[in-house]
């Protein structure tokens, strides 16, 4: 689908809203336009010196410019690593194809970000009347907000395939830490960086923008970040997918292994394992910060510093716009200490783990990551309460403590899910090795259903950590805060979601790592090292040292389970921070606009049954994708692949039309996505206020369970298939190919629909508070308008199934006549 196609049907979309502007009238209400946020110039007793609040914001920002500096450096260092030419010029083949892939995104986000811009136009200078000056300054900040999740993801995928060579070619010493540790650094300079560069652009909204235009600012900036991770999410899990398994069927389908050079699908797959493991996760870590803290932002506005009169109305407290400013500087400040607590316990943990592993001949890839994030979630809690105390205590005995508890919930839960995600995906859980029994038993069929009991059983007990945790924080607010703020326990959600990314640079650091060793491995088989002429004494000539090349492929087959145990651990990280802070976002939305939502009113009822239906709706659209590309992709291999031994490689046309299938059919699928998610959010909002915010609840609530039950039945599924490979040692056997058929079922669960719930759930929530207030000018003609963009909706929705469907009596050969036209198995393919 091409530039001008995509244009012209998103242009459609945006057309009824020219009809917004001429039958909606502006009328009283609340909206962005009033979230004015306070002077904060307010004044911190600090162990007996006077600290104002914009000095802590400006060290603040220096801080956050020294973070990025940090994550320049280790990206140079990395770069500046040694790596045999063959591992350099594959992993170079990687990255400008993940360079193609990108810039096409690139073209797909400026026209959504000209949809966009359409309705925050139509909203903020037709509606409500803004100056055009200001207008032009929030919808920079929209501009900024895409821009900051594409260009983290780039820097992203960057390091991340310099990365891969560097930690193939440490392998071949035969040691395991280095293999380790390269990751690792890797993951830590992308965190901290996308950290930092979200950090100084949201304190340059607070120092910079106007107080009165600051809160539009925040939301323009947070729908920005907001749509740039949803569509680098949604394309790059179902580009992903499509070409994993392109690639894996073909180990069941010839009997070859994993990266077979003459394989035209593993060049896709590789580009896929940046596409949707690095691009998607970091453009969503970045929007997921962003938009936590902009909910956050939002309700200190609406909520705190002011009291629940007897009619139900909200007042402003005589020091209320004090409160207001004070409890946002604090927020800053908890969240420059992220920065240092997370480079801090990076550097004591790195310490620890090389005096522990650095001579070891073998160690658990996991030992090191799993420390690392218990030190800094135990480094994060302790500074909280120390810098609670020092900037909070003077405003009562126990607001710091009750604030600092409340953000330790997410903290500590940060930590233990990660542990119950382990429970469940880690190749060494006693679910993953019931999975390999019943697939040794009884094949694929018990693979896909003792991993559908995995996952069900993984939702379960971490929604009770979840409920847990949010309890106490509840109990915690509801004891002493009423005084401070209207509605604590809100406030308090918001805050637990604030504090699961209270070591946020370290849980980007672990999800990054898995992208890399996953191509780690990809790029040892694909450079064919192992041949190359004299390759030993050229190795001994030019690096000092003789390869280790069967101890090498091992560990980083070793080292992909822990990438793919800890990928698994940080999804649900991010997955509950969009479902709670989305929660408050909601908040602020009924506070907006004055709602009440109460259980026998029929429209909560009618709008938690609708959220719930359309998140089956987008699990399903979005596998259809890449079930369907999937197909497209398998049938262009089977016809083109050769196994003769005359041939050494993959045609580079073949590996390109496979990526051409993969970034064709993520499109059509994101189309499809965004076409009922941008609808739909304007169909409901238009149809009533109350019936929209019980449909946000009920997205949020639906798709942290299915987001959570997918991401962890397809970890369980995947390293299931690694212990068969990598500890029992059984590859081309009839386990390994009912293992096989399991990860390949796993894919599209744990890398397209669940994780792509996240940005969508938040996109929802954002976009959705412009479209309810426009609903609101005008309750008649909005209804009206309504059915209009449920009937738009309603196509998408019919072509995400049936506009792709797979043929009937496809032109795909059958297996049989696939394999005798290339050549038959080959004796010996699929070992390794």
């Amino acid at each position: 689908m091409n530039l001008r196609s995509i244009s012209t049907r998103i242009l459609s979309w945006v057309a009824p809203l020219s009809l917004i502007s001429t039958l909606i009238s502006k009328t009283s209400m609340a909206s962005e336009v009033d979230l004015h946020i306070p002077d904060l110039g307010v004044t911190f007793d600090v162990m007996g010196h006077s600290l104002g609040g914009t000095t802590i914001l400006g060290w603040g920002a220096v801080i956050a410019v020294l973070g990025m500096l940090f994550g320049l450096v280790e990206f140079t260092r990395i770069k500046n690593l040694p790596a045999h030419k063959s591992l350099l010029d594959i992993s170079d083949l990687i990255y400008q194809t993940c360079k193609t892939y990108l810039f096409q995104q690139g073209k797909f986000l400026a026209v959504l970000e000209l949809f966009i811009g359409a309705c925050i136009f139509y909203y903020f200078y037709v509606l409500m009347h803004l100056d055009l000056a200001k207008v032009g300054l929030i919808l920079m900040c929209s501009v900024f907000g895409i821009l900051g999740s594409y260009g983290v993801a780039w820097f992203g995928i960057r390091i991340n395939t310099y990365a891969n060579s560097r930690t193939a070619f440490a392998s071949l010493r035969g040691k395991p830490y280095p293999v380790m540790d390269i990751p690792l650094r890797a993951g830590m300079s992308i965190g901290v960086l996308l950290i930092c560069v979200e950090l100084v652009m949201m304190i340059g909204i607070l120092t910079l923008v106007p107080h009165e235009s600051a809160g539009a600012c925040f939301v323009g900036f947070a729908i920005g970040e907001s749509l740039g991770a949803a569509a680098l999410r949604i394309c790059g899990g179902i580009f992903t997918k499509i070409a994993d398994i392109g690639s894996d069927l073909m180990k069941i389908v010839f009997n070859i292994k994993e990266d077979d050079v003459r394989n035209p699908g593993v060049i896709a797959d590789c580009v896929g394992d940046n596409a949707g493991d690095s691009v998607g996760p970091t453009a969503d870590g970045f929007e997921t910060y962003g938009v936590t803290g902009v909910a956050l932002i939002s309700f200190i506005v609406l909520a705190c510093g002011m009291m629940l009169g007897a009619d139900g109305k909200l007042t402003m407290m005589g020091n209320g716009q004090e409160i207001q400013a004070k409890l946002i500087v604090w927020i800053f400040a908890m969240r420059v200490l992220m920065i240092l607590t997370s480079v801090g316990s990076y550097w004591l943990n790195g310490a620890i783990s090389r005096a522990r592993f650095a001579a070891l001949a073998a160690f658990d890839f996991e030992s090191p990551l799993t420390s690392l994030v218990w030190i800094t979630s135990i480094v994060s809690m302790l500074v909280t309460f120390w810098v609670s105390h020092l900037l909070l205590s003077p405003m009562g005995d126990t607001l710091w403590w009750k604030l600092a508890t409340i953000i330790s919930c997410g903290t500590l839960a940060a930590a233990i899910i990660p542990e119950f995600t382990k429970i469940f995906t880690s190749s060494k859980s006693i679910h993953v090795a019931e999975i390999v029994e019943a697939s040794r038993q009884g094949g694929a069929s018990l693979t896909i259903l003792s991993g559908l009991v995995a996952g069900n059983f993984s939702a379960f007990w971490k929604g009770l950590v979840m409920v847990g945790l949010m309890f106490v924080a509840y109990y915690t607010a509801s004891t002493g805060l009423e005084g401070y703020m209207a509605y604590p326990s809100v406030f308090a959600f918001g805050l637990v979601a604030f504090g699961f990314l209270g070591m946020g640079p370290v849980t980007i650091a672990v999800d990054s790592y898995g992208p890399v060793t996953d191509n780690a491995q990809s790029v040892f088989e694909l450079s064919q090292i192992e041949s190359v002429p004299n390759i030993k004494s050229e190795m001994k000539s030019q690096f000092g040292f003789e390869p280790n090349f069967e101890k090498g492929k091992h560990l980083l087959e070793e080292n992909d389970s822990a990438g793919n145990t800890f990928k698994a651990t940080a999804k649900p990280v991010l997955i509950g921070t969009a479902v709670i802070g989305a929660t408050t976002m909601i908040f602020s939305i009924i506070l907006l606009l004055n709602l009440k939502l109460d259980l026998l009113d029929p429209r909560v009822l009618l709008g938690l049954i609708t959220g719930g239906a359309v998140i089956y709706w987008f699990s399903g659209a979005s596998m259809q994708a890449v079930t369907v590309g999937a197909y497209r992709a398998v049938e262009f291999i089977k016809k083109n692949i050769r196994l003769d031994g005359s041939v050494k490689s993959a045609s580079v046309a073949d590996s390109k039309e496979v990526v051409r299938i993969c970034t064709v059919y993520a499109q059509k699928g994101m189309v499809n996505i965004f076409g009922v998610v941008f609808t739909f959010t304007l169909a409901f909002a238009f149809v009533d206020p109350t019936f929209f915010a019980s449909y946000l609840i009920s997205i949020a609530v639906f798709g942290l369970y299915q987001a959570m039950f997918m991401v962890n039945a397809g970890g369980a599924w995947d390293n299931a298939k690694k212990v068969v490979e990598v500890d029992l040692k059984e590859k081309g056997t009839a386990l390994h190919a009912a293992t096989v058929v399991g990860d390949t079922v796993g894919d599209p669960f744990k890398d397209t629909s669940s994780v792509a719930l996240n940005p969508i759930i938040k996109f929802t929530t954002l976009f959705g508070l412009l479209a309810v207030e426009i609903a609101v000018s005008s309750k008649e003609t909005a209804q009206k308008l309504s059915v209009v963009f449920f009937a738009i909706g309603l196509v998408f929705v019919w072509r995400s199934f049936y506009g792709m469907r797979i043929s009937k009596g496809g032109s795909a050969k059958s297996t049989a006549e696939a394999a005798r036209a290339a050549g038959g198995k080959t004796a010996g393919a699929h070992g390794a």
